[in-house]
């Protein structure tokens, strides 16, 4: 090693310590509420007449509506992650952010206004169910919802606890709600290519390390690998499967020490649901300021052949693949 790329070396690593502690001091919570709130907190304010508590259980976690009919927290209303419209297709896309009159409809009609108090519930069972939830979180904030909260653990803590549920389903109460999209949120495919070009800033893949290296793909994304100078932060390595669980508070400053304090940060993956996660811990819980989600994520980018991936895949995981042994 070098004389000169030792002293780089220990430069970044001294600038992620001197990161962490600074994220470590900072406060939680970006939005009016607490991005994280206990099952004990809630249970305590079941009664409050401004509160909604959103079950979002869905194919994903295993759940549906008659998951939730058979128990949920009460007075919790249903709305399923995949089947709702909280992830539309437009434009030939799939799992985009839907336009403002259905955001209008979808919100209001869960009874859900600008004054509103909201608690988003997952099923509390892996990275990818919290993911659910961090993506309906970032949509409520998207288009003018001030204080959200996802539920610690989940409809599992919950039912840990030996806190009652009920059943049978709840029909909300439709409110008028007008949106009032907070631009400072998104980012778009031309976002990403000034960022690309710039690197002025920080673009974070948030897909397990196969999908960013090429070796892996989704069926609806056009190209194997990544969006060039990206950072890979796998969305996974903020929970904790143990405990299912976001990791814990210092834990989670050493994995966002990676990411410059310095310039706008962009989160993708495939579809814009686990870079919400990053973008959770990021924006919500660490307060970093211009933290941004690519909804379109890899599915929009590479839907332009004209857009640069950057790819580790071979031939050999072409001719794996051939004969039935990737994808």
């Amino acid at each position: 090693m070098s004389g000169q790329h030792f002293i780089r070396q220990q430069g970044q690593s001294l600038r992620a310590l001197v990161l962490a502690a600074v994220l470590l001091a900072a406060p939680f919570g970006a939005s009016a509420g607490e991005p994280l709130v206990s099952v004990d907190s809630l249970n305590a304010s079941l009664s409050d007449s401004n509160l909604v508590v959103l079950d979002i259980r869905s194919v994903i976690d295993g759940g549906s509506v008659e998951t939730y009919a058979k128990g949920h927290i009460p007075g919790a209303v249903h709305s399923d992650y995949d089947k709702a419209g909280w992830r539309v297709t437009r434009n030939g896309l799939p799992y985009m952010l839907p336009t403002v009159p259905q955001l209008e409809k979808l919100i209001g009609e869960l009874g859900i206004d600008e004054d509103s108090r909201v608690v988003v519930v997952p099923a509390g069972v892996s990275a990818t169910d919290f993911g659910s939830a961090t993506r309906i979180y970032w949509t409520l904030r998207v288009a003018g919802v001030g204080n959200i909260s996802i539920l610690d653990g989940g409809f599992t803590a919950w039912t840990a606890a030996n806190y009652p549920v009920e059943t049978g389903i709840a029909t909300p109460s439709p409110r008028i709600f007008t949106a009032t999209i907070n631009t400072t949120l998104i980012a778009d495919a031309t976002d990403v290519e000034k960022l690309v070009e710039s690197g002025a800033g920080a673009l974070i893949d948030a897909r397990p390390a196969e999908y960013f290296q090429g070796k892996l793909k989704a069926d609806a994304v056009g190209a194997y690998g990544h969006i060039p100078h990206a950072l890979n932060i796998d969305s996974a390595s903020f929970y904790d499967p143990a405990t299912n669980r976001l990791r814990k508070r210092d834990e989670l400053a050493t994995i966002a020490a990676r990411i410059s304090p310095a310039g706008p940060i962009v989160n993708y993956c495939n579809t814009g649901h686990w870079s919400s996660t990053d973008w959770f811990v990021l924006s919500e819980l660490f307060g970093r300021k211009n933290v941004k989600l690519y909804y379109g994520s890899m599915v929009e980018w590479s839907s332009v052949a004209s857009r640069p991936v950057t790819s580790s895949r071979t031939k050999w995981d072409d001719i794996k693949k051939y004969f039935g042994h990737g994808t």
